[in-house]
Protein backbone atom coordinates (compact mmCIF):
# COMPACT_ATOMS: atom_id res chain seq x y z
CA UNK A 1 0.00 0.00 0.00
CA UNK A 2 1.31 3.35 -0.92
CA UNK A 3 -0.19 6.48 0.95
CA UNK A 4 0.52 9.60 -1.03
CA UNK A 5 -0.10 13.07 -0.30
CA UNK A 6 0.45 16.06 -2.56
CA UNK A 7 -0.08 19.81 -1.31
CA UNK A 8 0.44 23.36 -2.81
CA UNK A 9 -1.32 26.59 -3.31
CA UNK A 10 -4.26 26.33 -4.59
CA UNK A 11 -3.95 26.60 -9.03
CA UNK A 12 -0.74 24.35 -9.16
CA UNK A 13 -2.69 20.97 -9.69
CA UNK A 14 -2.53 19.16 -6.00
CA UNK A 15 -5.76 18.14 -6.83
CA UNK A 16 -5.32 17.10 -10.61
CA UNK A 17 -2.19 15.08 -9.71
CA UNK A 18 -4.17 13.40 -6.94
CA UNK A 19 -6.39 12.71 -9.09
CA UNK A 20 -4.23 11.60 -12.02
CA UNK A 21 -2.61 8.81 -9.04
CA UNK A 22 -6.21 7.49 -8.48
CA UNK A 23 -7.08 7.29 -12.56
CA UNK A 24 -3.83 5.17 -13.22
CA UNK A 25 -4.12 3.53 -10.05
CA UNK A 26 -7.84 2.14 -11.61
CA UNK A 27 -6.35 1.65 -14.96
CA UNK A 28 -4.69 -1.01 -13.20
CA UNK A 29 -7.35 -2.95 -10.90
CA UNK A 30 -5.92 -1.11 -8.31
CA UNK A 31 -8.07 -0.36 -4.76
CA UNK A 32 -7.58 3.88 -4.28
CA UNK A 33 -8.69 6.28 -2.63
CA UNK A 34 -8.52 10.05 -3.34
CA UNK A 35 -9.57 12.83 -0.60
CA UNK A 36 -9.04 16.60 -1.63
CA UNK A 37 -8.66 19.25 1.01
CA UNK A 38 -8.33 23.49 -0.05
CA UNK A 39 -9.49 26.15 2.42
CA UNK A 40 -12.36 28.82 0.66
CA UNK A 41 -9.55 30.59 -1.13
CA UNK A 42 -9.43 28.34 -3.84
CA UNK A 43 -6.43 29.57 -5.82
CA UNK A 44 -3.97 31.21 -3.54
CA UNK A 45 -4.80 29.39 -0.86
CA UNK A 46 -3.83 26.46 0.40
CA UNK A 47 -5.11 22.53 -1.39
CA UNK A 48 -3.47 19.27 -0.56
CA UNK A 49 -5.07 15.64 -1.28
CA UNK A 50 -4.48 12.30 0.07
CA UNK A 51 -4.38 9.26 -1.78
CA UNK A 52 -3.90 5.55 -0.85
CA UNK A 53 -3.17 3.29 -3.58
CA UNK A 54 -3.50 -0.60 -2.46
CA UNK A 55 -3.90 -4.01 -3.44
CA UNK A 56 -6.22 -4.79 -0.94
CA UNK A 57 -9.13 -2.57 0.02
CA UNK A 58 -8.30 0.64 0.98
CA UNK A 59 -9.87 0.78 4.98
CA UNK A 60 -9.90 4.88 5.25
CA UNK A 61 -8.74 7.33 2.96
CA UNK A 62 -7.22 9.49 5.79
CA UNK A 63 -3.61 9.73 6.07
CA UNK A 64 -1.48 10.57 9.33
CA UNK A 65 1.87 9.08 8.07
CA UNK A 66 2.90 9.15 4.41
CA UNK A 67 5.12 6.85 2.39
CA UNK A 68 5.11 10.03 -0.25
CA UNK A 69 4.95 13.58 -0.17
CA UNK A 70 4.36 15.60 -3.05
CA UNK A 71 5.21 19.55 -1.81
CA UNK A 72 4.73 22.87 -4.14
CA UNK A 73 5.39 25.17 -1.47
CA UNK A 74 7.04 25.63 1.87
CA UNK A 75 4.29 25.50 4.32
CA UNK A 76 3.31 22.05 2.71
CA UNK A 77 7.21 20.85 3.15
CA UNK A 78 6.71 22.35 6.78
CA UNK A 79 3.40 20.49 7.49
CA UNK A 80 3.94 17.35 6.34
CA UNK A 81 7.88 16.33 6.17
CA UNK A 82 7.64 15.76 9.88
CA UNK A 83 4.58 13.26 9.24
CA UNK A 84 6.62 11.11 6.67
CA UNK A 85 6.87 7.66 7.36
CA UNK A 86 10.29 6.21 8.42
CA UNK A 87 11.98 5.63 4.85
CA UNK A 88 9.53 7.70 3.47
CA UNK A 89 10.03 10.61 0.30
CA UNK A 90 9.56 13.74 -0.71
CA UNK A 91 9.10 15.40 -3.94
CA UNK A 92 9.78 19.31 -4.21
CA UNK A 93 10.57 21.57 -7.04
CA UNK A 94 14.51 22.09 -6.85
CA UNK A 95 14.58 25.77 -7.81
CA UNK A 96 11.82 26.93 -5.46
CA UNK A 97 12.60 24.84 -2.12
CA UNK A 98 14.61 25.76 0.93
CA UNK A 99 18.32 24.24 1.33
CA UNK A 100 17.25 22.85 4.78
CA UNK A 101 14.86 20.66 2.92
CA UNK A 102 16.62 20.07 -0.13
CA UNK A 103 19.98 18.52 1.69
CA UNK A 104 17.73 15.94 3.53
CA UNK A 105 18.58 12.32 2.23
CA UNK A 106 15.04 11.30 1.57
CA UNK A 107 14.17 14.79 -0.51
CA UNK A 108 13.96 14.39 -4.50
CA UNK A 109 14.60 17.94 -5.54
CA UNK A 110 12.75 18.08 -9.46
CA UNK A 111 13.89 20.77 -11.77
CA UNK A 112 10.47 21.76 -13.31
CA UNK A 113 11.22 24.73 -14.92
CA UNK A 114 14.02 23.12 -16.69
CA UNK A 115 11.87 20.11 -17.60
CA UNK A 116 8.76 22.45 -18.75
CA UNK A 117 9.97 25.07 -20.05
CA UNK A 118 7.30 27.58 -20.31
CA UNK A 119 4.31 25.55 -19.34
CA UNK A 120 4.18 26.07 -15.70
CA UNK A 121 0.75 24.34 -15.70
CA UNK A 122 2.63 21.09 -16.43
CA UNK A 123 4.80 21.30 -13.49
CA UNK A 124 2.57 18.59 -11.71
CA UNK A 125 2.68 16.39 -14.24
CA UNK A 126 6.09 16.56 -14.29
CA UNK A 127 6.40 15.67 -10.82
CA UNK A 128 3.44 12.95 -11.70
CA UNK A 129 6.76 11.39 -14.29
CA UNK A 130 9.07 11.87 -11.56
CA UNK A 131 7.54 10.10 -9.14
CA UNK A 132 6.13 7.07 -10.82
CA UNK A 133 8.63 4.71 -9.90
CA UNK A 134 8.14 5.10 -6.12
CA UNK A 135 3.72 4.56 -6.62
CA UNK A 136 3.92 1.12 -8.34
CA UNK A 137 2.24 3.55 -11.59
CA UNK A 138 3.30 2.15 -15.23
CA UNK A 139 3.84 4.84 -17.58
CA UNK A 140 1.32 3.63 -19.87
CA UNK A 141 -1.36 3.87 -16.79
CA UNK A 142 -0.02 7.05 -16.07
CA UNK A 143 -0.43 8.63 -19.62
CA UNK A 144 -3.94 7.22 -19.49
CA UNK A 145 -4.90 9.52 -16.77
CA UNK A 146 -3.69 12.28 -17.99
CA UNK A 147 -5.88 11.64 -20.82
CA UNK A 148 -8.47 11.28 -18.54
CA UNK A 149 -8.15 14.11 -16.65
CA UNK A 150 -7.73 16.56 -19.57
CA UNK A 151 -10.60 14.80 -21.66
CA UNK A 152 -12.50 18.12 -21.67
CA UNK A 153 -9.68 20.20 -22.77
CA UNK A 154 -7.73 18.19 -25.86
CA UNK A 155 -5.29 20.97 -26.79
CA UNK A 156 -3.47 20.37 -23.62
CA UNK A 157 -3.00 16.69 -23.34
CA UNK A 158 0.05 16.62 -26.11
CA UNK A 159 1.61 19.31 -23.91
CA UNK A 160 1.11 17.84 -20.68
CA UNK A 161 2.32 14.31 -21.39
CA UNK A 162 5.07 16.01 -22.86
CA UNK A 163 5.30 17.19 -19.32
CA UNK A 164 4.70 13.50 -17.82
CA UNK A 165 7.47 12.07 -20.07
CA UNK A 166 10.50 14.88 -19.46
CA UNK A 167 9.55 13.41 -15.48
CA UNK A 168 10.01 10.03 -16.55
CA UNK A 169 13.22 11.28 -17.60
CA UNK A 170 14.38 12.92 -15.48
CA UNK A 171 13.64 9.83 -12.88
CA UNK A 172 15.49 7.52 -14.78
CA UNK A 173 18.36 9.63 -15.35
CA UNK A 174 18.73 10.26 -12.05
CA UNK A 175 18.86 7.09 -10.75
CA UNK A 176 15.25 6.95 -8.73
CA UNK A 177 12.73 3.75 -8.90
Amino acid sequence: MKQIIVSGFGGQGVLSLGLMLSYAAMKENKNTSFLPSYGPEMRGGTANCSVVISEKEVASPVISRPDLLVAFNEPSLARFVPALNEGGRFFVDSETAKKEYLTKSNAVAVPLNELCGNNKKGHNIAMFGAMLGFTGIKLESAEYAVRQVFKNKPQFIDANLGCLHAGVDFARKAGLK
